[in-house]
């Protein structure tokens, strides 16, 4: 049964919720605050051309570039043959929205599917792929080169989930995964990301975060990072997504689109998540400044609104666990971080966070035995985890005091964190 209808209107899309969806006991809205259950069309309200929630089951940067790469590939397939009518990429801009919900695959992030027909539900299904494959494809489609149909098809339904790096969706014997793999132009990165990712990601579970569980993989000679997905907790075939769950970006939940992400609070989100969240607001947000502040100790100004989400159950927000914690190439002294810290302040230092930490119903004594924890284990564990992903001697000096435990995070707490710094490695 499907749960509503899209229809676009100009340039925006309204939503409807279906009469027989509304009749269901067990109906939940798709997000109550931006879609409640209610008779008749619903308008993104404006800015907005199509309401958040919706957005977020939607492809994101490197999606919509597979899209686009399989639209032009069809297009040349027409006109005689894939080389003759390979060029330029088509712009995502020209390109509208309908066709990126019906275009890409059908386990999407969180619980929601686009389909053509009311009457039959048809799955765009990704046949299960060699990693090898699909990273060989992933690696053409950044690379901007063409390649066989059938295989551009299993890259094609194998996206469905955001971001900007290029990555495709495969399972394991009991889960399914993200698997990101590195870029086409990987050699201007200073350091190897995929492997940074994976030891930022270890280290926040050693500090005791909730974060998605993660292991390292290889193909075509290229470091690949399998994230277990959360919003699927487990399924028993190859074929079968298991229980989906319904996750809404913090984007979403602060009522924004990417044209207004710049405007993303922590403390807006955490306001939401002591309103709105279900279970323990004080543990809740002692969670989210944690995140805040390992993000700023390990270089992740890439902490944008799409890479926080809640699972939604029709009433209630929880947290999910923490994703795509990936310390960035810095550039100069300073750093700022891509969600608001404090007021308007985004400076990537402790200090900021503790000035925030009275909107996470922290004292600065707790605030600041949070960062002490984080700092002693990332300078006792860096070591170790690094070990586990055989990152290089020459990427460890990099990271190490540059992205990771950056003297400037510390700018301004010295005093305060005395005896965690006096154990940094730097």
């Amino acid at each position: 049964m499907p749960v509503g209808r899209i229809v676009k209107t100009g340039s925006r899309y309204g939503f409807a919720y279906g009469a027989a969806y509304l009749q269901r006991p067990d109906a939940i809205s798709i997000y109550t605050p931006e879609l409640p259950l209610k008779d008749g069309p619903q308008l993104p309200r404006p800015p907005l051309a199509l309401a958040s929630a919706l957005r977020d089951a939607m492809p994101d940067a490197w999606g919509r570039r597979v899209i686009a790469y399989d639209m032009r590939l069809e297009r040349a397939a027409r006109k005689g043959g894939a080389q003759a009518a390979w060029g330029a990429a088509d712009s995502l801009d020209e390109i509208d929205e309908l066709a990126f919900m019906l275009r890409s695959g059908s386990n999407r992030f969180g619980a929601l599917d686009f389909q053509c027909s009311a009457e039959h539900y048809i799955p765009r299904e990704a046949e299960p792929t060699p990693l090898a494959h699909l990273a060989s494809a992933a690696e053409r489609v950044d690379r901007g080169l063409p390649m066989a149909p059938d295989l551009a098809a299993c890259l094609l339904h194998a996206t469905s989930i955001g971001g900007a790096m290029p990555k495709a969706q495969i399972r394991s014997e009991d889960a399914q995964h993200i698997a990101k793999f590195g870029r086409a132009d990987s050699h201007v990165d200073a350091f190897n990301p995929v492997k940074a990712e994976y030891v930022a990601m270890r280290l926040a579970f050693e500090a005791g975060l909730d974060v998605s569980r993660v292991r390292l993989d290889s193909a075509m000679d290229t470091d690949v990072l399998l994230v277990e997905r959360f919003d699927r907790p487990g399924s028993s075939n190859e074929m079968d997504h298991g229980e989906r769950r319904m996750a809404l970006s913090a984007l979403t939940l602060l009522g924004l689109d990417e044209m207004l992400a710049r405007y993303a609070s922590y403390e807006d989100f955490a306001e939401i998540l002591r309103v709105r969240g279900a279970g323990s607001a004080k543990t809740t947000l002692a969670e989210l400044f944690g995140r805040m502040a390992f993000n700023v100790l390990v270089g992740n100004t890439d902490d944008h609104a799409r890479n926080h989400a809640c699972f939604w159950d029709g009433g209630r927000l929880v947290l999910a666990p923490a994703y795509d914690i990936a310390p960035q190439n810095r550039v100069g002294r300073e750093a700022s971080q891509a969600m608001l810290v404090c007021g308007q302040d985004r400076r990537a230092r402790l200090a900021t966070c503790l000035d925030a930490a009275p909107k996470f119903l922290l004292s600065n004594k707790q605030a600041l035995s949070i960062m002490e924890k984080q700092i002693g284990v990332i300078a006792r564990r860096f070591d170790a985890v690094c070990e586990e992903a055989q990152v290089s001697a020459a990427d460890r000096r990099h990271l190490m005091g540059r992205q990771f435990l950056n003297e400037l995070a510390f700018d301004g707490l010295e005093a305060e964190l005395s005896v965690a710094s006096s154990r940094l490695p730097i």
